[in-house]
């Protein structure tokens, strides 16, 4: 299928599908979404991350970029105060549904070493992006120009192997169908950012989440741009508990779901 790389409304590129007239990313803002969707409200919402009487304040320091300009290093808004609050006795556990263009694990790799916390991260993709496609990305120059080795690094460094990108994060690259994930009360969070249900319908079914909910722990969050009613209900159907939330420019909702503990 016809690729190519596409300017979003944030200044930040994306890969398009033509034939499908899909993109990675939205074209309303690539980091815009990364920052809302996964980080706002998946990994700084988190309640391994955040205790729940400091959380609406704990998400209101920690902007995502939907609620910023886009410029130089704009994730740098962590604080002192903000990481005295972390636990820091075990990692956070984090698999990604949709490893692409390594945006989501780029903003997380930032965060981990702002907040001093430890995160093993998995990121599951059945046909890796190339190296051409990457090397016309320009979340480095917009996001943290100091971070440009460790970007590399998350493409050029082997699949099917743990590898310290830095000391408070691991990164682990899996090249396998979503179906084939046999993990089991594994992670913490979920960063579900597969192609859409308009183009992959078999990728948001009970079947597909029903390995999502085994492989999360109890307590543990999916977060996904996606807000249909389909998707909500085949999640409801599973056990999860799903929540709408705001979503990211360009779009109404999004939804969050939990697996609560039993």
């Amino acid at each position: 299928m016809k690729r190519k790389i596409i300017t979003t409304s944030d200044g930040s590129k994306t890969i398009q599908i033509e034939d499908w007239n899909e993109q990675y990313h939205s074209i309303h803002g690539a980091i815009q979404e990364a920052n809302h969707v996964f980080i706002k409200h998946g990994l700084l919402s988190h309640p391994e991350l955040v205790s729940g009487s400091h959380q609406e304040e704990h998400n209101t320091e920690h902007r995502s970029l939907s609620e910023v300009e886009v410029s130089r290093n704009p994730v740098e808004v962590s604080s002192e105060q903000d990481r005295s609050k972390v636990d820091e006795s075990h990692p956070i556990n984090i698999l990604e549904i949709g490893f692409g263009t390594g945006l989501n694990a780029f903003l997380t790799l930032i965060q981990a070493e702002q907040l001093k916390r430890h995160i093993h991260y998995v990121g599951v993709e059945a046909y890796p992006v190339e190296a051409a496609e990457i090397e016309q990305l320009n979340y480095v120059e917009l996001i943290s120009p100091s971070h440009q080795d460790e970007f590399e690094q998350l493409h050029r460094l082997s699949w099917e192997a743990q590898h310290n990108i830095t000391p408070f994060f691991q990164l682990k690259k899996q090249q396998k169908f979503f179906k084939e994930i046999e993990a089991d009360n594994a992670f913490d969070i979920i960063y579900f950012d597969a192609f859409g249900a308009r183009v992959q319908p078999e990728l948001w079914t009970e079947v597909i989440f029903t390995i999502m909910f085994k492989a999360l722990k109890p307590n543990g969050v999916l977060v996904t741009y996606s807000a249909k009613g389909s998707v909500r209900r085949a999640m409801e159907a599973v056990g999860f508990t799903v929540e709408r939330l705001p979503g990211p420019p360009g779009k109404r909702e999004m939804l969050r779901a939990r697996k609560m503990r039993s």
